[in-house]
């Protein structure tokens, strides 16, 4: 009967060490915040393109968040730009027009 012979070296196998000098990523934390503040002036001023980028930079901020980021704080922003897109619509369902555009 032929033996199972093991093809790992084991004189080859390294030990995985996480780097610890790693500079922490603070994108998902700017966009986060970034996302807060389009989306209170999509909110408050009306401005539907503010939302739009509000809704953006949350998802910026969510797919770029690690595993032990807080998941309230970035759900919290995901739903008032959320909320911001809803309500400038429902306020005012005309078509979006870009900010450099004239109001006529």
């Amino acid at each position: 009967m032929n033996a199972i012979v093991d093809p790992r070296r084991t004189d080859k196998v390294v030990r995985y060490k996480p780097n610890t000098n790693q500079q922490e990523d603070l994108i998902p934390d700017y966009m986060n915040i970034l996302g807060m503040i389009m989306s209170m002036c999509g909110l408050m001023m009306k401005l539907k393109w503010c939302a739009w980028l509000a809704l953006y930079c949350s998802c910026i901020s969510f797919a770029n968040s690690r595993i032990n980021d807080d998941a309230k704080q970035v759900l919290s922003s995901f739903m008032l730009s959320v909320s911001a897109v809803v309500m400038s619509y429902l306020q005012n369902p005309a078509p979006m027009l870009p900010p450099w555009a004239a109001q006529t």
